[in-house]
């Protein structure tokens, strides 16, 4: 059976380290501690859902972003430039 680390989890689903995180400590996602660090089996990652998004849930990200850039355009234009 193939193991993987959380960083290496997160980029074959797409996550960040800190969601994969979460997820193996609230039991969402299998694991077995190894030291220090957490070794997620192969079939644990299997059963993740990964479905499409639906126009509902696109429409909220896309009404989320024209918010966020409303509010903080400026910065985030300012952020950018460095």
């Amino acid at each position: 059976m193939k193991y993987y680390s959380i960083p290496e989890a997160a980029k074959l689903i797409g996550v960040s380290r800190i969601a994969v995180y979460k997820r193996v400590k609230s039991g969402k996602l299998k694991a077995i501690r190894t030291g220090r660090n957490f070794a997620i089996p192969e079939t644990a990652l299997q059963i993740l859902p990964n479905r499409p998004l639906d126009a509902r849930a696109k429409a909220k990200i896309k009404s989320g972003v024209k918010r966020v850039v409303s509010e903080y355009g400026e910065t985030l234009r300012l952020h950018g430039k460095e």
